[in-house]
């Protein structure tokens, strides 16, 4: 008895899990969607990042996007 109780205890536990991960992505999808809020101020700083890695392009003189 104590180990299907500890059984049904651990399913539970998975799918809470896999509830709070479905939300999670569900948000992130929502918010990285739309051109104007979150998803644009994301691909705006990792342009500017990718930029100005690029600016400083190491010794061998490859840039970010050749070396990837």
């Amino acid at each position: 008895m104590k180990v299907m109780r500890y059984l049904e205890q651990k399913a539970q536990g998975m799918v809470e899990y896999a509830l709070i991960l479905a939300f999670v992505v569900g948000i992130a999808a929502v918010a990285l969607q739309s051109d104007n809020g979150l998803g644009q101020a994301i691909k705006n700083t990792f342009s500017s990042v990718t930029q100005q890695l690029n600016k400083t392009k190491d010794q061998s003189g490859t840039s970010v996007n050749e070396a990837s």
